[in-house]
């Protein structure tokens, strides 16, 4: 059992997606992260800015001001920031206060994200930003959007840990019954979290076989799998896809079929807010951009289900406090995802204690 009052807490020391890597111009955009106000901008030579958003002098949002060249003139008095944070104009007098700054953050962008880390800076290891690669790999074509959605991050990390929810709420495109009926495999280290599951010699769902067609024209039975991979604390990778059955693909042999990964990375807004960065990409008609369209406008109306699900259940869980979360064993990759998080959540803890 679990109680339905979930941590809320989320690790700091981590990096997070605040926005995709085209909504960042040479603008102000808001954005809240970990309970956190940031302004996001990019400088004229392109490089991305995130500063606290909140003046130093009143509190009003940066956000509100506004961009000339790259330094950010608050809206409210005029006080103006460089891109490190630092005041470098207050109106009617010449000394500036030392202290007159905003923290900035550091910030990187990196497969088509643009990622803030809202923690100790020292800590902020690039190396550390979880792998999206098939986002910006050139032998892989894809796109995606963001969904705001109003629940708690874990609960969509839950969701994608265990897709046989697929089979009740997306029985029209890519969710049957060998979902729920096929066996899993689960692995886990102190990062990271693997649901594998195979289904071999079925039917291809609605999707699939679209999918399939537009490589190989056919009828037959289908192997289809489903490798969900956690990186702590919230981004999930999801290998998918289908191959004429009995042609090795379990064995490593994917060509008489198609794969797509499936990218998610969610960030925390606040403790019942968050952003859901997702993605589609796929190995096949890379060129073709009809392709790419049908299939991010066709996920997204997939994922719009998955949105109205988790909303619902975190209205659920508020007017339940005491209620208590009871685990199957199809939760074994989510419950291994949260214990990864708390282990994160309770070493910041006990640092700052």
């Amino acid at each position: 059992m679990q109680s339905f009052t979930i941590n809320e807490s989320f690790p700091m020391n981590a990096w997070y997606a605040a926005a995709w890597d085209f909504e960042v111009k040479n603008i102000l955009l808001h954005r809240k992260v970990c309970n956190k106000p940031i302004l996001l901008y990019r400088k004229k030579d392109g490089t991305p800015v995130a500063l606290e958003d909140a003046c130093w002098h009143r509190l009003l949002p940066l956000s509100k001001g506004k961009l000339k060249n790259d330094t950010v003139i608050c809206g409210y008095h005029g006080l103006e920031y460089n891109s490190d944070g630092r005041c470098t104009h207050m109106p009617s007098q010449e000394t500036i206060n030392p202290s007159a700054c905003v923290r900035a953050y550091p910030v990187v962008q990196k497969y088509r994200y643009v990622w803030v880390w809202m923690g100790n800076p020292a800590l902020a290891d690039v190396a550390k930003i979880p792998d999206l690669h098939w986002n910006d790999d050139p032998d892989w074509a894809g796109d995606g959007k963001m969904i705001e959605v109003k629940c708690n991050y874990r609960l969509v990390v839950d969701n994608l840990m265990d897709l046989t929810h697929e089979t009740f709420v997306h029985s029209e495109s890519i969710g049957d019954e060998h979902v729920t009926e096929a066996p899993f495999d689960v692995f886990h280290d102190e990062n990271t979290a693997t649901v594998s599951r195979w289904m071999l010699g079925i039917d291809p769902p609605p999707f699939w076989k679209s999918q399939l067609n537009k490589k190989i024209k056919t009828d037959e039975k289908v192997d289809r799998w489903q490798i969900i991979n956690f990186q702590a604390p919230c981004t999930v990778t999801i290998d998918v896809g289908v191959a004429l059955a009995g042609t090795g693909a379990p064995e490593g042999d994917r060509s008489q079929g198609v794969n797509g990964y499936v990218l998610n990375t969610i960030t925390p807004m606040t403790s019942q807010t968050c952003m859901y960065f997702w993605a589609f990409s796929r190995n096949y008609n890379i060129k073709d951009q009809s392709n790419t369209t049908e299939l991010r406008d066709g996920v997204s109306r997939i994922f719009f289900q998955d949105e109205l699900i988790l909303e619902a259940q975190q209205i659920a869980i508020n007017e339940n406090p005491n209620r208590e979360f009871y685990n199957l064993n199809i939760d074994a990759g989510a419950m291994w995802s949260r214990r990864i998080t708390d282990k994160m959540v309770e070493a910041e803890q006990q640092k700052n204690q």
